[in-house]
């Protein structure tokens, strides 16, 4: 499961290719450039400038997420509870022996990882930090229930190569941690994840792509609780559904990722919602695909 392979994206920072998952941890458009602008920015961090909040960052990979989160935070002296989770101990140990990616952070998140990396946990007087690894599906029952994160990053492999972390079961157990006005954030445009999430009670909304993204209609996916949408700033990086990702919700793309038992392996997640897909009256993606003009490349589902 951890044989890797390094790739050096358009913005010249490094990722990393699962031979196992066949897929990259980052757009080639570039890795950091995917995790300022999907989740960083996202994050409207300037919220808790002084504060302390609490995150979750859900497949830690290679630590952009994370190290762009504390960087931030370093800056503006914020106070973190940190919990992550993580398969393979592999992306992080290649994260710290490169030097560029190093670079690109506050000498401190060298020293958070290190610590990650020996011992599972950091901590001192700004932050404390907790990664658990293995299977997410088991070691999120780890995390105190009293524990509801202002912000929760979803990061894995797409549904398709990796749908275990894209259930119905799962997601369900993601979002009870959730606080109300938390912000729940997924570079996902996924239409069986955006309804899953519609189908908790939570407000969807979709990430502006970036004028270097402009092909792609949607860049990801916030979900919040409690949120006016009426108050949507124009500064923010994300708002409201089109009529068009709307109506990708209607569709057999719809039919949500389900895992009982929380114990299903990829292809038997996959093949249950084949099944479900194959007798639905629903309209078929390919159709909504047409009326759209859109490409398989412009989507996931």
């Amino acid at each position: 499961m951890s044989e890797l392979i390094e790739i050096l994206t358009k913005d010249g920072t490094y990722s990393l290719r699962s031979v196992f998952f066949q897929e990259n941890f980052h757009s080639l458009l570039g890795a950091l450039e995917e995790t300022k602008s999907k989740f960083t920015a996202t994050s409207n961090l300037q919220r808790f400038k002084g504060k302390s909040l609490s995150v979750l960052d859900i497949c830690f990979g290679l630590g952009y997420n994370s190290a762009s989160l504390l960087d931030e935070l370093i800056k503006q002296k914020s106070y973190l509870n940190l919990y992550a989770l993580e398969l393979d101990k592999k992306p992080l140990e290649y994260s710290l022996r490169n030097e560029s990616f190093l670079k690109l952070w506050d000498p401190k998140v060298k020293k958070i990882f290190e610590s990650l990396y020996r011992k599972d946990y950091f901590e001192d007087q700004f932050f404390k930090c907790n990664i658990l690894w293995g299977d997410a599906r088991k070691k999120i029952n780890i995390i105190p229930s009293s524990i509801k994160f202002d912000l929760i990053y979803l990061d894995g492999f797409s549904p398709q190569k990796c749908p275990q972390v894209w259930t119905i079961e799962f997601l369900s157990k993601v979002t009870e941690n959730l606080n109300p006005y938390g912000y729940l954030i997924t570079y996902s445009s996924s239409a069986a994840v955006r309804k899953t999430l519609r189908n908790f009670g939570l407000e969807i909304f979709t990430i502006k792509p970036s004028f270097k993204n402009r092909p792609f209609w949607s860049q990801g996916t916030v979900a919040i609780s409690k949120f006016d949408k009426d108050k949507l700033k124009p500064n923010f990086n994300f708002e409201k559904l089109s009529l068009m990702e709307e109506e990708h919700l209607l569709t057999k793309a719809s039919i949500p990722y389900r895992d009982l038992d929380l114990n299903s392996s990829k292809d038997d997640i996959i093949r249950r919602r084949l099944d479900e897909q194959l007798f639905s009256n629903l309209l078929s993606t390919n159709k909504w695909r047409e009326k759209w003009g859109m490409t398989k490349l412009s989507f996931k589902s």
